[in-house]
């Protein structure tokens, strides 16, 4: 059985999850260290893990499993749910790759340098509507493969 995991902290597509994962009847993780509300939908389990760096990361990377879906921003977590065949998407839609990931490590670690050495200030771009239309787009596909891969095998 595939099922979602999500990086509940500051996540700005969990409804879009939810109503995805609602369709097919999967099940959902909303890890987080806090503040995140009990869903009335069963097929949510909302996890709070002790507040602390990587927790969250952690507990979905020990849980996650071949064709099971993390949604996360975060680069290392989606590289660790790679390793283990599963897929990864960020909230923009915007799939993490086994062939792209590594680029994408490095990059992180340029611009975390770059940033320390003040080179590069300020963030990401505001998250927009287009990123949720290309989430639930992403997503939708995302969950139709995972399923074709878990019956699969």
């Amino acid at each position: 059985m595939v099922e979602i995991y999500v990086d509940a902290d500051a996540c700005p597509v969990k409804e879009e999850t939810e109503r995805v994962a609602g369709r097919h009847g999967l099940k959902i993780y909303m890890v987080s260290d806090g503040g995140i509300r009990p869903s009335p939908n069963p097929l949510i389990e909302v996890i709070v893990v002790s507040q602390g760096a990587d927790a969250a990361d952690d507990w979905i990377a020990d849980q996650i499993k071949a064709a099971d879906i993390c949604i996360t921003n975060d680069i290392p977590l989606a590289a660790r749910c790679l390793e283990k065949d599963a897929f990864a998407l960020k909230p923009n839609g915007e799939p993490f790759t086994k062939s792209g990931i590594g680029m994408a490590l490095a990059t992180r670690e340029l611009m975390r340098d770059l940033r320390e050495a003040g080179t590069v200030t300020g963030g990401p771009r505001p998250f927009a509507k287009k990123d949720r239309s290309a989430f639930l787009n992403k997503l939708e596909t995302t969950v139709q493969a995972a399923l074709r891969n878990a019956s699969a095998s």
